[in-house]
Formats: structure tokens, sequence, C-alpha cells
């Protein structure tokens, strides 16, 4: 999940994109697995029957289906303040891992929570769409092994070690204070015991140094479950770097892109702060509530829509791995649901995955190669993880 929801001004003369059928077929036929969906804390702030079609958001039954998801990775997410006020995170990722066993329950023809690949392969054949559990943002384990257990067993297959703030496990990349270091000694204590455990150590959202202390320390493959790259985002640590998607790729790990525009491309990742600025030059010329500023504002938004990415430039991302650690190494982490209005043309829900899959043979690759990305990278990983665990 983003930290912030860009506000989007409509942008006009969208290219409308088609899959053809072979695209269709191939997203239908493959098992498509993303790893970061954020609709339980979507349904927290506004519950919607996503067993059915909705009008908002980014994910319901219909549209997955439509678009060949499988394995969906519900997140987990908890607000990275909760960590002030003791038994907030945990309680609150109590309650959204509620909401996902409660989908399930409600429409078992649909749904089914997995707990291993095993789950997955066999609700594949079944027809069913599994909801696999991330937890992003670790403050819930309070700093007690035990509340690791305690998640494991009601399903979490991966946590992403921070968020927005560095918490009592990890720096934060985008906290400027980096009390750790890195990682704190819990944190990799629990870097550890999540492989000892069977649990997918998830670096995304982390600093630089809590990055390279993790792929230190951990034993078992890593993944960034929704990161892109920062040599199309220059200046921004919240995506990775070559030498850290080289070391991921070492480690046997994978980056699972993210599709928000603000993490593909560097016109949207400086947007809002460009935006932001020229507001708060309106408002100290004009007083903020004044009806000039407001006029003003509206002025400066219509003048400035959002420069959403598109499929094309998404794509670029997958190459750029490909090219740079080879195509084992590539898996799609879409951030549907936890990045608002900023979702590329082309890419704009989850039923837009045969557009991505037609895109990928325009660019030549091949069946095999798609299949990778689409399932066999991140479940080589998930069954490396298992194995380690069943070996420890």
């Amino acid at each position: 999940m983003a930290v912030s929801t860009a506000l989007a001004a409509p942008v006009n003369n969208e290219k409308q994109y088609s899959a053809s059928e072979r695209a269709i077929q191939l997203a239908q036929e493959n098992l498509i697995i993303d790893t970061h969906i954020d609709v339980p804390y979507r349904l927290n702030n506004h519950w919607d029957d996503v067993s059915k079609a909705t009008e908002g958001g980014d994910f319901d039954y219909p549209r997955a289906v439509a678009g060949g998801l499988n394995v969906p990775f519900m997140s987990i997410y908890i607000p990275a303040q909760l960590e002030q006020t003791p038994g907030a995170s945990k309680q609150l990722a109590h309650q959204l891992i509620d909401s996902m066993e409660a989908l399930a329950w409600r429409a078992p023809e649909k749904f089914a929570m997995a707990y291993n690949v095993a789950d997955v392969m066999q609700q594949y054949e079944e027809g069913l769409i599994s909801l696999a559990l991330g937890m992003e943002n670790g403050s819930p384990i309070e700093g007690d092994m035990a509340n690791l257990k305690e998640f494991y067993d009601r399903g979490i297959r991966y946590i992403t070690l921070s968020h927005s703030l560095s918490n009592h496990i990890a720096d934060s990349s985008y906290d400027i204070r980096r009390q750790w270091d890195g990682l704190s000694p819990f944190g990799k204590e629990l870097v550890v015991e999540m492989n000892n455990i069977g649990m997918m150590v998830d670096i995304s959202h982390v600093s630089d140094d809590a990055f390279w202390q993790t792929i230190e320390i951990s034993k078992a493959p890593v993944i960034a479950s929704h990161s892109s790259l920062r040599s199309y985002t220059p200046g921004f640590e919240r995506n990775m770097s070559d030498e850290m998607i080289k070391a991921l790729a070492e480690n046997g790990g994978v980056i699972m892109i993210n599709f928000g525009s603000s993490f593909v491309t560097q016109a949207a990742n400086r947007w809002r702060d460009m935006l932001n600025q020229q507001v708060d030059q309106v408002n100290e010329e004009f007083g903020e509530e004044s009806e000039t500023a407001q006029q003003r504002i509206a002025e400066l938004r219509a003048d400035n829509p959002f420069p959403y990415a598109t499929l094309e430039q998404v794509l670029n991302h997958i190459d750029y791995v490909v090219d740079l650690v080879g195509i084992e190494h590539v898996g799609i982490g879409s951030d549907y649901d936890g990045v608002g209005d900023s979702l590329p043309v082309g890419l704009k829900d989850v039923s837009s995955y045969p557009n991505l899959v037609q895109g990928l043979m325009d660019r030549g690759y091949s069946d095999a190669e798609i299949k990778m990305i689409l399932n066999e990278n991140i479940l080589r990983v998930w069954r490396e993880v298992e194995a380690y665990a069943a070996n420890h």
C-alpha cells in the first residue's frame, strides 16, 4: 500500500487496450499469482461484498475471474502509527484476517483460504480463488516470537518487515529517522525465525541498510512483494536499486512489480511534491481558506493532471529485471486497492491481467516465460521457504 493516495485529475485520450483471444486464453489457463492486493483494509474502511460485482475498488470476484487471477495475496495492512498504541496493531491484524476468513466462509464456491503451495494447486484444480495472506508491516509481532507463531497459524505467509515508519523490527525507506541503521536486534532474530517457521521475508518498504542485512541473514529466498525499479525513479528509495536486485537474485528471491504509477515513472513519482509546493505557495499568498485560493488550487489541478503510467512502462520494469538478473526473478505485486487512483492506463483493476499478458507476448516472451512471471517464480520461492522450514 502506498503511503499516500494520488488525488488524480482525469486524463483524456487514454489509449484503449484490447487483449487478443490468445492472451485471454493464456491468462485463463495459467495460474496468476499477485502478491499484494489491499482488499482487507479497503473493506475495513468501507465494507463491500467482493464476492459480487462492486462499483468501487480494484478487486471483486467477477473481475478477478475475468482477469484470470487465481491467487491474490491479501494484504493485512497495518498503519505504521498504530505501533504507538500497545496492542492496536495486533488487534487490527486479527480483525483483517477474520474478514478474509469470513469472505471465504460466505462464498465457499468462489474462495478458499490458502496456507501452502499444495492448497493453491488443489484449489486451482477446483476452480476456487485462493486467498493467501501477507502482513504489510511487522508491528503486530510486538517483539514476541509467540506472536509470529500465532500469525503463522492464522495463515500469514509473508511479513513486510516495516512500512512507512521505522518500527521495532526495521527501518523504513520512507522514514528519515534510522533508529536501527537497518534491522533492530529483534529484527535480525525475526528473520531467522521466519526462515525456520516457513514464512517468506518481504523487504518492500525497508531501508537499504535493512535490505542488505536481511539478505545477509536470510538462509531462504526473500521477496519484494510490491516494489519496482529505482532506475526509473531516481532517488525513490522505496524502489529497488540494480545492486539490490542483483543481491536478491543471488539469494534466489523475486521482485514482484508494483503497478502504481508513482512506482513506475519519475513524472508520477514527483507529481504530488510539485503540486503540493504550488498549493502551499497559493495558500501562503491568498490565505488557505480564501475563495481565491480555492479557485487557484482548482485551476492548478485542472492544469496539472496526474501523469498516469502506462502498461508499456510497467513492462519496461519487467524487461529491465529480466535483462539484469534473468527471468527467474520477477513477478506481479500490483498493489491493487492500495494505490488509489494512480493505476496505469491498461492496468486499472484485476480484470486487466490479459492486457499484461498481451504486452508480454508483443515483446516476444514465450508462453513458458510468461508462465514464469505469472506464477512459477513466486511458487519456486514459496516452495523453497517451505522446504527450508521442514528441515529446520
